[in-house]
């Protein structure tokens, strides 16, 4: 019987590294240890919690033993990957880093491959500092494996949206779906946007483990579909039920309307904020296919259906 891969999941508790954990129990054939601050532990999925800061050395004394392959899905600073390169007790067969489209230098109006030049711009606020820590992360993860001789793979997906995502996105609209029985109608926004299915990205990340074929190299995550606000807010109504559309009203708001606090605005509102990147490596090496993205968010409706009512 082959024996199981043995995976470390840093994070892995709040939406993509807890539908990863997810699905990895679902299909079995993974020896599952998460490190995080145990806000929400993966014990019920059969993984083994480990509750603690990924910033504190000490913390990686209970991680002893080789694994098949590292998975970070919560590296934002730089020497977030030095630190767990340098505190597990043991070997990494290979190190996943979860990293973002946003990595991409900006305004070049390309469809952008992996091999697209990299952000060297700072740009101020959170988004700014999100950005530049990925990107230093990215360089990173090359430097410090590449140092220890240690594979890795790096994925950058698009929007993530699907069950479980309580950031402010898809979930907010449906809130106001099913509570206030009212839409925003986006007058004048004119950007562009492309999301991934959470599912879909914890397949990437199952489809990249132990892949030699992937070994040293970045990987786009997104669905085929280019979104308007148009399209996706369509998308969300076609999904509920016959009385919730009857019941629908759909508020007209400029984008500066909504940019005061009218309604959110959680993806890119202006031609001038669109970047766009291919898929076509994913699914080339790493076989991945894309959900619709009626489907997916049909799901997602119906999950977060029974959060809102």
């Amino acid at each position: 019987m082959k024996d199981k891969r043995k995976l470390l999941v840093i994070g892995g508790s709040y939406f993509y590294g807890r539908v990863f954990v997810m699905e990895a129990a679902r299909e079995g054939g993974c020896d599952i240890t998460v490190l995080n601050r145990g806000t929400y532990s993966m014990e019920q999925f059969g993984a083994l919690q480990i509750t603690g800061d990924r910033h504190d050395a000490e913390t990686y004394a209970a991680c002893a033993g080789d694994y098949d392959a590292v998975i970070d899905f919560c590296a934002y600073q730089p020497g977030d990957v030095q630190t767990v390169l340098d505190g597990i007790q043991g070997g990494a067969g290979q190190y996943i880093l979860i990293s973002t489209v946003d990595v991409y230098e900006r305004g070049s109006g390309l469809v952008k491959t992996e091999e697209h030049r990299l952000e060297e711009r700072r740009f101020g606020g959170e988004a700014g500092d999100y950005i530049a820590g990925k990107v230093a992360l990215e360089r990173e993860t090359a430097r410090a494996c590449g140092e220890r001789k240690i594979p890795y793979t790096i994925l950058r997906p698009a929007i993530l949206y699907g069950p479980y995502n309580y950031a402010p996105r898809e979930s907010v609209y449906i809130q106001m779906m099913l509570q206030s029985h009212a839409l925003p109608r986006y007058t004048d926004a004119d950007g562009k946007f492309q999301c991934v299915y959470v599912k879909d990205a914890a397949q990437a990340v199952l489809s990249a483990v132990g892949n030699e074929r992937a070994y040293g190299q970045a990987y786009n995550l997104c669905q085929d579909e280019v979104m308007t606000y148009d399209s996706f807010l369509q998308a969300l109504e076609d999904a509920a039920e016959p009385e919730v559309r009857a019941a629908l009203r759909r508020i007209p708001l400029t984008v500066e309307q909504a940019a005061g606090g009218q309604a959110p605005l959680p993806f890119p509102a202006t031609a001038a904020e669109t970047e766009l990147c291919s898929n076509e490596k994913s699914m080339r090496e790493l076989g991945m296919t894309y959900t619709d993205f009626a489907d997916g968010i049909g799901r997602t409706y119906r999950a977060f259906r029974q959060v809102y009512t």
